[in-house]
C-alpha cells in the first residue's frame, strides 16, 4: 500500500512554491533593499546627530534669522551686511538662477548657430564652425572661466583709463557700467503694457499658425510682433508723461556710482558656460539635422522653397524630436557647472551660502542639504519643463 505523504511534505512543498515565485522573491528582495536603505540612513543621521551633540554644535535652521554681517558683490534684491543669513540664501539663489537662465539662453543661440554652421555648403564657414566645437569641448570649462577672467577681463584698463561710448557707457577692470532705469510715478503701466504685448504677440503667433494651416497663406508674425512690443510701451511711455527716467553712471573718486554694472565675474562665467556648453549643443543640433530623411529636404527644393526655408519649415521642426532629449541633459549640465562660480568669486548659492555662510556659523549639515534640494529642485524644474515640450513636438499618430 503506498504511504500517504505527511502535514509536514505539504507544507514545505507549499513553501517551496511561494519562494520560487518570482513575484513573491521580488518583493521579499525588495523588502531588504527598503529595509537595508532605511537602517543605512538611520546609522548615518543618528552617528551624525551624536557627534553634533558631543561637539556642543546645535542643529536646526535657527541660524537663518542671525545677522550675516558680510557683503556681497551683487545682488538682484535688498541687501547690506545688517540682512540675515535666509537673506544671503535668497541673494545666492536668485544669483544661481540668473547665470542659468542666461547660460541656457546664449548657449542655445549659439549652439543652433554653430550647428547649423558646420553642416554650411561654405567651405570656410564649415570649418571654422568645427574648430570652434572640437576646441571648446575638449578645453576643461575651469579652465576657460579661469582664461576669460584672469587673462581677458583682469586686462581691461583701470576706472580713470575706462573704454567708454559717449558718456552712458564704461567698460573696466570693475565691470560694464550703463545707464538704469529710475521707475517714478506710472511707469507700472508702461511695465503692463509691455507684458501684455510680449503675450499678445503669443496670441498672434499662435493664431497665424491655425490661419496658415487652414488657408496656406503666412502671416507676418516677427514684423506684426516686433511693432507691438515696440509701439505699445511706447505709447504708454508717452501717454504717462515719460515715468521712467535713466540714471547715468559717473566717475567719482577711484570708482564709477550710478547706473548698473555687470561685474567681471558675471560675464567671464556666463561666457565661459555659453561657448563650452553651446559647443555641446551644436553637435546635437547637428546630429538631429542630419537624422531628419534627406528625401525631406529634396521635398522642400521641389516646392520651390530656398535653403534657408527649407530648414526653417522643413528640416529644424523634424530634427527637434531628436534634439530635444539631450539638449535636457546640456541644460541640466549647464545649471550644475554654474557651482563652478566659487572658483573666480561670482556670489552664487554655493559661494554665498554653502562658502562664507557654512564657514560663518558651521552648520554645515542644514547649509549644505538646502543648497543640495535647491540644485535639485531646479534640476527636476528644468526637465519637467522639457518633457511638456518634447511630448508637444512629439508625432501625433493619426
Amino acid at each position: 500500500m503506498a504511504a500517504h505523504p505527511s502535514s509536514k511534505d505539504n507544507s514545505a512543498n507549499s513553501l517551496r512554491k511561494i519562494w520560487f515565485d518570482p513575484n513573491v522573491r521580488a518583493l521579499v528582495f525588495q523588502i531588504i533593499v527598503v529595509i537595508g536603505v532605511i537602517g543605512f540612513f538611520y546609522y548615518i543621521i543618528s552617528n551624525a546627530l551624536f557627534n553634533l551633540e558631543q561637539r556642543g554644535i546645535t542643529t536646526g535652521f535657527g541660524f537663518m534669522n542671525q545677522t550675516a554681517g558680510f557683503g556681497i558683490i551683487q545682488s538682484l534684491v535688498e541687501y547690506d551686511e545688517s540682512h540675515t543669513f535666509g537673506r544671503t540664501f535668497v541673494v545666492g539663489l536668485l544669483n544661481t538662477i540668473l547665470i542659468s537662465i542666461l547660460g541656457i539662453i546664449f548657449a542655445t543661440i549659439l549652439g543652433f548657430i554653430m550647428g547649423v554652421a558646420r553642416l554650411s555648403s561654405n567651405w570656410l564657414i564649415s570649418k571654422v564652425a568645427t574648430v570652434y566645437i572640437e576646441t571648446m569641448r575638449n578645453i576643461p570649462l575651469l579652465l576657460q572661466i579661469f582664461f576669460w577672467y584672469f587673462a581677458v577681463l583682469r586686462a581691461l584698463p583701470s576706472p580713470r583709463q575706462s573704454a567708454h561710448i559717449g558718456e552712458a557707457v564704461f567698460l573696466n577692470v570693475r565691470g560694464l557700467y550703463m545707464p538704469s532705469p529710475v521707475m517714478e510715478a506710472g511707469s507700472n503701466i508702461v511695465v503692463f503694457a509691455f507684458i501684455a504685448a510680449i503675450i499678445g504677440s503669443f496670441i498672434i503667433a499662435k493664431w497665424a499658425k491655425k490661419r496658415q494651416m487652414a488657408t496656406g497663406q503666412p502671416f507676418p508674425v516677427f514684423s506684426v510682433s516686433a511693432g507691438l512690443i515696440v509701439l505699445l510701451p511706447l505709447l504708454a511711455f508717452f501717454v504717462m508723461g515719460m515715468p521712467i527716467s535713466l540714471d547715468y553712471p559717473a566717475l567719482k573718486g577711484f570708482n564709477f556710482q550710478g547706473g548698473m554694472v555687470v561685474i567681471p565675474e558675471l560675464a567671464a562665467l556666463l561666457v565661459a558656460l555659453t561657448t563650452y556648453t553651446a559647443a555641446f549643443i551644436a553637435e546635437i543640433v547637428r546630429s538631429g539635422i542630419l537624422a531628419v530623411s534627406k528625401g525631406q529636404s529634396e521635398a522642400a527644393e521641389s516646392l520651390g522653397l530656398t535653403r534657408t526655408q527649407a530648414l526653417k519649415l522643413v528640416i529644424i521642426p523634424q530634427a527637434m524630436r531628436v534634439i530635444i532629449p539631450p539638449l535636457t541633459s546640456q541644460y541640466l549640465n549647464l545649471t550644475k557647472n554654474s557651482s563652478l562660480a566659487t572658483a573666480i568669486g561670482y556670489p552664487d548659492l554655493v559661494s554665498v551660502f554653502m562658502g562664507t555662510t557654512l564657514n560663518q556659523t558651521g552648520q554645515a549639515i542644514e547649509v549644505i542639504a538646502l543648497t543640495m534640494a535647491v540644485y535639485l529642485t531646479i534640476s527636476i524644474t528644468t526637465s519637467i519643463l522639457m518633457n511638456i515640450y518634447n511630448k508637444k513636438m512629439a508625432l501625433v499618430e493619426r
